[in-house]
């Protein structure tokens, strides 16, 4: 099982997130070939800001690792990072990050800064972008063009 299916995997957590009318993005955290943390955006739902996909999936792999760090993890997600997420992904020490589609507004892997790539921070991710990049853009992009066809 390699990126593909891991991302397809973060690709079918984004979908449930738009059925929530959540915006599509998924996260899933692997360890040694194994889905061990799986989450998506529900600010909305939960009424909090920090309810990211990426935060979801942290948390959910720490609780069923028993561990707030995840070394030799790998944290698959459809959307570049924001800078939120990148601190936690750091403080986690998750080992690498995959995603999808580049982030032109919030993503910090290179779009507006790169915060993985600064040397002074005590952690550092390997980040690979573009993982089926295409499907994860057009989730998100379908997503934003059906709100504007609803807005007044």
């Amino acid at each position: 099982m390699g990126d593909e299916y891991f991302m397809r995997e973060a690709i079918s957590l984004a979908q449930a997130a738009e059925c929530l009318g959540e915006v599509p993005v998924g996260a899933v955290v692997v360890l040694d070939g194994k889905i061990v943390g799986r989450g998506f955006n529900s600010p909305i739902g939960e009424h909090d800001p920090t309810a990211h996909a990426e935060i979801a999936a942290l948390r959910d792999a720490a609780r069923n690792l028993g561990n707030y760090r995840l070394p030799g993890c790998e944290l698959y997600v459809t959307l570049e990072p924001c800078a939120m997420c990148a601190g936690a992904i750091m403080h986690a020490r998750i080992s690498r990050v995959i995603y999808g589609a580049r982030d032109a507004k919030t993503g910090v892997h290179g779009s507006v800064v790169d915060l993985f790539g600064v040397e002074r921070l005590n952690h550092h991710a390997t980040v690979e972008g573009g993982v089926l990049a295409d499907e994860c853009s057009r989730l998100l992009s379908a997503f934003f063009a059906g709100r504007r066809r609803k807005a007044p």
